[in-house]
């Protein structure tokens, strides 16, 4: 597959996820970039996201980072899933902040992967490091239409 064939699946891969995504919809998460293995996403704390200390609920910043790694490891048109992920909080988020998820992947290699994904605040301040481990259902695309 040719660089800009494979830019125009990852693409492809994003609309039609994003049109049945409704958590992250739900949540105001953005696809700022896509591409072969990797995407930027973002999202600004609302009220409704923090937690009793007054911070962003980590689950929700680790919702943006998930969210990130699954267009990252769809992007070549294969359903793709994760078997597993962990991740680490720098910082606090704090309301009105925009978070920017950054995917992109280490490795892939038959069936798994690994996708590393960086998560910052608008002044470039590292909130949270994840590691998303994928799995890649063999002969099942993201885009075409799926047997009822």
């Amino acid at each position: 597959m040719t660089p800009s064939a494979a830019q125009t699946t990852a693409e492809r891969v994003r609309d039609a996820m994003f049109a049945n995504d409704r958590a992250a919809r739900g949540l105001g998460i953005e696809i700022e970039a896509v591409g072969p293995g990797r995407a930027e996403l973002a999202m600004t704390v609302r009220e409704d996201m923090l937690n009793g200390h007054d911070i962003c609920h980590g689950g929700l910043i680790s919702t943006l980072a998930d969210t990130a790694f699954a267009y990252a490891c769809n992007s070549y048109d294969e359903v793709t899933v994760a078997s597993g992920f962990g991740i680490d909080f720098l910082a606090p988020g704090r309301l009105g902040d925009r978070l920017r998820a950054v995917a992109i992947e280490v490795s892939k290699s038959g069936r798994t992967g690994v996708y590393d994904i960086e998560v910052q605040n608008q002044r470039g301040e590292r909130l949270a490091v994840f590691r998303g481990r994928s799995y890649t259902l063999k002969g099942k695309s993201v885009t075409a239409p799926q047997p009822t």
